[in-house]
């Protein structure tokens, strides 16, 4: 008799707990077990995807040491578009691509087209690159003069791009159509693969692995499920230069195959990697595809120790801003630049002797930069900032130190990657991406002054202000 008064009570017990719990769900806007759809959805999401791998061999981007076109693949390079709306009916669309990255022009003419075609405005287009070095090149035509490259070589460029072109404004069309009800859910786990590459020898920086330089190993994760709870489409992201492999097959390289060990895990979800605050962060080890797996292995492994844990709802309104800032770069300085003219180096010897025709012909380079800042906003859960070029890691940490009335997910080679975005510590540095990796994307006649990292930031600011205000 007392051991079944006992029993009684566990079960009264139990239930209460039980009734708490499913209270504290609902509450919280998440389905249980026996409740899926209980709750009404609050956003509409659509995903697509398209094979982007050139259909014949063309020159690949990331190194100029590479002396011949691409010899086959690992497997394909894809564009994947994930469109979502919110209840007032905001949209966005979120485009990554196995690619280096995008000129200015490339993004304004997909801007233009899919604001035509579908009514998206320019805000609502967030375009991401993962920077893979093993993919086809497709950067300003003034880079593919500076390489060298044979003309039919640009010229297949040129018409990679356009049907690139094609490619992407009927992916982000299939996206929209596809949109139906779902939940949406942020959570974060960690990969150790990255390290900072800037090293101090001598007195200068170069290019080595360096463990005690500053790193962001956060691997923000985007869920979005059905309205049955499955799981649809997994985004999510790591900042760190995607550059394990430098050989002659096209390849996604650890991003690729990190998308594609997620999908395999979750079997009719579609994964985006989106590229972060890495430009003075290179994957540790490098240089063989065994290394390029086990990278892919171990972001794809955080992805899923991310999912083990509580995803915090997303709910909306959903707020989207995009603007410029104009940046200032340094004054030429004309000893220095006949000085580099002189050079052996052919990429120095030739961006000088650029510098100084200008010079000569209309006495003055320019000295700013337009720079693109993108932030979205979900409610009070999220914020995604989206920043142009190669962005190093010293803007992620202090993004999100300073913003901190929600997650914060900074997303770097967002809308054109026309070069490095060096912080004020850098430039005082000096190094690679502070001056040397001019030499090479030939976009910019001179450095960034010291001022670039604080009109970056104080636009970021300005705008997330700016969405905040519009709830």
């Amino acid at each position: 008799m007392i051991l079944e008064r006992r029993m009684r009570g566990w079960r009264t017990f139990l239930g209460i707990v039980a009734g708490l719990v499913t209270i504290i769900s609902c509450s919280a806007g998440v389905s249980v077990a026996g409740e899926t759809g209980s709750a009404p959805p609050m956003w509409k999401a659509g995903v697509a995807t398209a094979v982007i791998t050139p259909e014949q061999s063309m020159w690949m981007a990331g190194y100029a040491a590479r002396t011949k076109p691409s010899e086959g693949k690992v497997h394909d390079l894809y564009g994947k578009a994930l469109s979502l709306q919110d209840t007032e009916g905001t949209r966005l669309v979120i485009v990554t691509t196995d690619l280096i990255g995008f000129p200015r022009e490339f993004r304004d003419r997909l801007e233009k087209a899919v604001g035509e075609r579908y009514k998206l405005p320019p805000a609502s287009l967030l375009l991401n690159a993962s920077h893979t070095h093993s993919g086809p090149e497709l950067r300003d035509w003034r880079a593919t003069q500076t390489w060298d490259l044979p003309p039919e070589q640009v010229e297949l460029g040129r018409q990679y791009a356009e049907v690139l072109l094609g490619k992407l404004i009927e992916l982000v069309g299939r996206s929209l159509d596809g949109l139906a009800p779902a939940q949406l859910s942020y959570v974060h786990a960690r990969a150790g693969f990255a390290m900072n590459r800037r090293a101090a020898t001598g007195g200068d920086y170069t290019i080595a692995p360096n463990a005690d330089g500053p790193v962001d190993q956060d691997v923000p994760v985007l869920v979005v499920k059905g309205s049955d709870g499955q799981i649809r489409t997994l985004v999510f992201g790591y900042a760190c230069h995607n550059t394990t492999l430098s050989d002659y097959e096209f390849c996604g390289d650890y991003a690729g195959f990190a998308q594609q060990y997620v999908e395999e895990t979750h079997p009719g979800t579609t994964a985006l990697f989106v590229a972060g605050c890495g430009g003075d962060q290179n994957p540790t080890p490098r240089r063989t595809m065994e290394w390029a797996r086990q990278h892919g292995r171990a972001l794809a492994n955080a992805v899923e120790a991310a999912l083990v844990a509580s995803p915090r709802p997303i709910r909306g309104p959903l707020h989207v801003a995009l603007d410029e800032v104009s940046l200032e770069l340094a004054q030429p300085n004309l000893e220095e630049l006949k000085q580099q003219a002189a050079s052996t180096d052919k990429y120095a010897k030739r961006h000088a002797e650029g510098v100084l025709q200008e010079l000569e012909k209309t006495g003055r380079v320019d000295t700013t930069y337009p720079y693109l800042v993108q932030v979205v906003r979900f409610g009070d859960d999220l914020t995604m900032i989206g920043l142009a070029g190669e962005v190093v890691v010293d803007y992620s940490l202090r993004l999100k130190k300073e913003l901190t009335d929600s997650p914060v997910w900074v997303a770097g080679y967002t809308n054109e990657v026309f070069g490095y975005v060096p912080s004020e510590r850098i430039l005082q540095e000096g190094g690679y991406e502070a001056k040397g990796a001019i030499l090479y994307y030939a976009t910019m006649p001179t450095p960034f002054m010291p001022s670039v990292e604080n009109r970056i930031v104080n636009k970021v600011h300005e705008l997330v202000k700016q969405v905040r205000s519009t709830k």
